[in-house]
């Protein structure tokens, strides 16, 4: 009995020990070391319009529609973009229900683009990712895009690539990975050139 008690305090103790320090001291110094390192990653990777309001994350897609804004990729996360329900349609490559789908976001890609009926479209272009929520596109889709950008806004097609080129991300010392264009992070940054002057 004596030995039973000794071992079942031994045991509350560790217990709340490791309690303390896995639930509390551990959590706590990774909170505070990524608030001192990376503030910005730790809280979010948010990015902010020009008057200080969030307008989403960097590590989030948003449906943008509309002539003059990027188009992110399709998503199957709850109704589109839903971070709540982030996933992706769970259909196969031999699904007919996936191939019709990609048949008609190929139609519709070459149409809003202005692009001929047999020109190729990237497949990020016309494919979810697997979480439905890839802020990211492809170099060759932002460039596919950027002439019906630059025809809405007014902007010479020069200025539209400069700023693929400034919202391209690539890989850690660029190894690894296909480089991709954030697409919040383009698309704000048009909204906030200076509007053209009238010619």
């Amino acid at each position: 009995m004596k030995t039973f008690l000794l071992d079942l305090k031994t045991s509350i103790i560790a217990t709340i020990v490791l309690a303390v320090i896995c639930s509390g001291l551990y959590p706590l110094v990774i909170w505070a070391i990524g608030q001192v390192a990376f503030p910005f990653q730790a809280n979010g990777s948010l990015i902010e319009a020009k008057d200080g309001t969030v307008v989403g994350s960097a590590l989030l897609a948003q449906g943008f529609s509309g002539e003059k804004y990027f188009h992110p990729r399709p998503s199957s996360a709850g109704t589109g973009y839903d971070p709540t329900a982030s996933g992706g349609s769970n259909l196969g490559p031999t699904s007919q229900k996936l191939i019709d789908q990609i048949k008609q976001n190929v139609e519709a890609y070459r149409k809003e683009n202005g692009l001929a009926d047999n020109a190729l479209v990237p497949a990020d272009a016309v494919t979810a990712s697997a979480s439905g929520l890839d802020p990211h596109i492809s170099a060759e889709n932002a460039l596919l895009q950027a002439p019906r950008v630059a025809k809405a806004r007014n902007l010479d097609i020069t200025v539209v690539k400069k700023e693929i080129q400034d919202a391209t991300e690539h890989g850690f010392l660029r190894i690894g990975g296909e480089p991709g264009v954030n697409v919040l992070k383009l698309n704000l940054a048009l909204d906030n050139l200076p509007a053209p002057s009238a010619s």
